[in-house]
């Protein structure tokens, strides 16, 4: 059994940041990732990373959008902190070895995003996550730590009401390990993978909320799922913000710039929300293109010249080559929404707290809440560094006077039991399979537009899919990296984490940011200006609700 001060699960951005901040505190800290750190998700964030640095922005400006884009269900003093940090932040990556785009004075170039009254958004190119990543990494290199790679998450300890440590299963040798902890970081990143169409990477499965859930964590606001409304058609590859950032734009198949029918304003730079519903509104009603993969809009960057297009959007011109057979340069990219981000994750206060002594979460595993019911782009890239950092300050605090962690022989033995089990079974379900149908499942019954009819015939699927898992069958006798056991294990944590989803979607009677029914179209705060807290039951989500925190931003219609 291996002992740590500080175990942090998930090597991102959020993970390395809580890492590093754990280690500067004085606590012995190990890194427990399924992926090697540079691969982590992270890397694929493209457009930027949002903070006030120009001398037409400010602070207020940034946490105001932010309050509005989250449809009011924001908390607002987590606002408040979170976008008061953002420019200390942005400099402090920029030492750690970030080489951020420059504008011709030398400043930090900064593009137009969705949803901002400024052009705020600092980027590297198209691969801003990248780039960061790679500079938090470096920086991290410096210091001392554990790093346990390829390693899945299978259990979380919980003893007295506290955590004790983790169990986890070694890939490379198919032994599973108790870890001990003082206190426990999660950072594993999103679970966007419940859905078939999505940008997330296929290791995005919600590994780290699901066993905090499972060890009795409260979800919150699990009902808010974004889209991102320009996913490359065939594939789902993000097609970054930044393209129209940049001054793209969308067109349907009248070629009308449609945006002005939904966003006067501020037309394609609407919010996400927004505009995901826009696309699939126009399809709908018979003004999309149509072809072997189904409806979908036009986006247009060939008026801004190949110069600008090769310089700034260099990703987005090699996934259109390589992934659609299309130059941006010279045709419009064919392009249709696709889940992007989880709005919902392990509730957690300004410190990466949760409701579980000595367990911390942040990143899109955690749900702080500052996106609400809606995320800004720009804002996903500064939350895992800002609350990464918290979260490990706090995880550090809370170590230098935490109990010495019990592991007992238990603990291994029943985080082992269920996937021996599954190896043992002579016939039962493949999970891959299952894995196919939830993700058809979510994709027909709880996707952009919901209704109560939907919803209930999707937890009626979800739950049947929960009862198929439990004679799950891994027919993989090999111990080396059998990807049909980790299979079957992620697939384990997204049916949990797709039934809260739909649980919460269909208790929430009312339409608030990314959450559309058209059984209830306007939102409603008298009744719904309250987060979803989800805890897990035999029989499948307890909700509550918790109070949303106002400081100076009351409540009013949102509009682009």
């Amino acid at each position: 059994m291996q002992r740590h001060d500080v175990v942090v699960v998930g090597a991102g951005l959020a993970g390395q940041r809580a890492a590093l901040a754990a280690i500067q505190a004085g606590r012995e800290v190990a890194i427990v990732s399924k992926l090697h750190p540079l691969r982590s998700h992270s890397g694929a964030a493209q457009g930027g990373i949002n903070a006030a640095v120009g001398k037409e922005d400010s602070v207020e400006t940034h946490i105001y959008d932010t309050v509005k884009g989250s449809d009011y269900l924001g908390d607002q003093d987590a606002i408040e902190f979170f976008c008061r940090e953002a420019g200390p932040t942005v400099v402090e990556m920029e030492h750690f070895g970030t080489v951020f785009s420059r504008g011709p004075d030398g400043s930090l170039a900064r593009r137009a995003f969705g949803g901002a009254g400024f052009p705020r958004t600092i980027y590297a190119a198209d691969r801003t996550g990248l780039a960061l990543l790679q500079g938090m990494w470096e920086r991290l290199g410096t210091e001392r730590f554990t790093l346990y790679e390829e390693w899945d998450l299978t259990d979380l300890v919980v003893r007295e009401g506290r955590v004790q440590g983790i169990v986890a299963f070694d890939r490379k040798t198919g032994e599973f390990e108790e870890i001990a902890a003082r206190a426990v970081v999660i950072a594993t990143g999103p679970y966007g993978r419940v859905y078939g169409r999505t940008t997330n990477a296929h290791s995005c499965t919600g590994d780290g909320v699901a066993v905090a859930y499972d060890a009795g964590a409260v979800l919150k606001d699990m009902e808010f799922v974004q889209f991102h409304p320009t996913a490359l058609l065939e594939s789902g590859i993000l097609i970054t913000e930044g393209a129209r950032g940049e001054g793209g734009y969308l067109k349907n198949a009248k070629g009308e710039r449609f945006m002005s029918r939904y966003a006067p304003h501020v037309l394609d730079l609407a919010s996400r929300d927004v505009v995901s519903r826009a696309i699939v509104t126009e399809v709908a009603e018979g003004r999309g293109f149509s072809g072997p993969y189904g409806g979908y809009v036009n986006l247009e960057v060939m008026h801004l010249g190949r110069e600008m297009i090769e310089s700034r959007l260099q990703e987005i011109v090699d996934f259109s080559r390589n992934f659609a057979g299309i130059d941006p340069v010279t045709e419009p990219i064919p392009v249709y929404p696709g889940q992007h981000y989880m709005m919902g994750g392990i509730s957690t206060n300004l410190h990466g707290e949760t409701s579980i002594r000595g367990l911390f979460a942040a990143g899109e595993a955690a749900c702080v809440s500052i996106h609400g019911a809606n995320r800004l782009g720009g804002n996903s890239l500064l939350e895992t560094l800002v609350f990464g950092k918290q979260a490990g300050i706090a995880a550090a605090a809370y170590a230098a006077s935490a109990p010495a962690p019990e592991m007992h022989a238990s603990d291994l033995d029943r985080a082992a039991a269920p996937l021996r089990a599954w190896s043992s079974r002579t016939d039962g379900e493949d999970p891959s399979a299952l894995r196919t149908e939830l993700q058809q499942t979510m994709e027909r019954y709880a996707s952009i537009y919901r209704n109560e009819a939907d919803l209930l015939e999707g937890l009626r699927r979800v739950r049947a899919l929960k009862a198929r898992f439990a004679r799950v069958r891994v027919v993989d006798q090999s111990r080396v990296y059998n990807v049909n056991l980790t299979d079957a294990l992620e697939v384990g944590h997204l049916i949990e984490l797709s039934e809260a989803i739909v649980v919460g979607a269909y208790a929430r009677t009312e339409s608030r940011g990314a959450h559309a029914r058209t059984d209830y179209p306007k939102r409603d705060d008298a009744h719904w200006m309250r987060h979803t807290l989800a805890q897990r039951t035999p029989d499948g989500p307890s909700l509550s609700y918790g109070p949303v925190t106002f400081t100076r931003w009351e409540p009013k219609e949102r509009v682009y």
